[in-house]
């Protein structure tokens, strides 16, 4: 099993559309994908998906069903572990809770080959819990100003709170490819002089397209509506790499052991 946190940083910058769609680019290439979102209290996938789940990560965190018990299976071929909507009582779990989602994974994730982690914007604790857990790191951001201030913030805390040394970079929301490669440059040059233990590697760019607003009004991926737009060829491109990719990916249960350290 290969896991991924996925950050931005700030918020807007289009990272739960990012993990949907990719979620569903890899279940094309006959992948066993899982969806955490884990932006506990503010629901976002399923609500971009259109769905209204009966339960949720709140009814785990209460002791009312299992981990597994929640999964929802979408019709893209993914899974779903949703988050709560407007429980600001998730934004920070206590340590009972994190136990508890420990003794569950196991029984949850043993079937899948991807699990990516939505989590929220910013840099609070479970920000970093969360990307302490994953195997792999993705970190999105934007040719703004504030998208790079922020992602390079959170590059920051997660290595001096986390020791957390390498990270994925995808830019979004490029006017090209070029425009892309630039920012990670920039990116990557600041990093190199002040953060010189960290290591960003570059994953890939994906081009402003107006389909993708269309999309997300319409609740379904953009891969599915714009199948041929560039930025569902360059969604397809990351998904290739990460299929390719050997990285850290782990078994279940080191998956756990290191659970246990955090």
């Amino acid at each position: 099993m290969k896991s991924f946190s996925i950050a931005s940083g700030k918020g807007g910058v289009g990272k739960t559309s990012f993990v949907i769609n990719l979620a569903y680019a890899l279940a094309q290439l006959n992948q066993r994908v899982l969806i955490f979102d884990a932006d506990l209290g503010l629901a976002n996938v399923d609500i971009m998906l259109g769905f209204a789940p009966k339960f949720d990560i709140r009814y785990v965190l209460n002791g009312v069903l299992s981990l597994k018990d929640v999964i929802l299976k979408t019709d893209y071929g993914f899974s779903l572990i949703p988050a709560g909507s407007g429980a600001s009582e998730l934004t920070h779990l206590s340590n009972q809770q994190k136990l508890l989602l420990r003794a569950q994974m196991e029984e949850a994730f043993s079937d899948y080959d991807y699990l990516f982690f939505d989590i929220s914007a910013g840099i609070s604790d479970n920000v970093l819990f969360f990307s302490q857990l994953a195997d792999e790191r993705i970190v999105l951001v934007t040719p703004e100003p504030t998208s790079m201030a922020d992602a390079y913030a959170y590059l920051k805390v997660a290595y001096k709170n986390s020791k957390i040394r390498d990270f994925h970079i995808v830019v979004n929301m490029a006017k090209d490819v070029g425009e892309g490669k630039k920012i990670y440059s920039q990116l990557l040059y600041v990093t190199e002089k002040f953060l010189p233990e960290t290591r960003l590697i570059y994953l890939g760019v994906l081009p402003y397209d107006e389909c993708v607003k269309k999309a997300i009004k319409l609740q379904m991926p953009y891969l599915k509506y714009c199948e041929n737009s560039r930025v569902s060829v360059a969604i397809k491109e990351i998904a290739y790499k990460l299929l390719n990719y050997k990285g850290k990916g782990v078994e279940l249960e080191r998956f756990l052991e290191r659970f246990s350290t955090l």
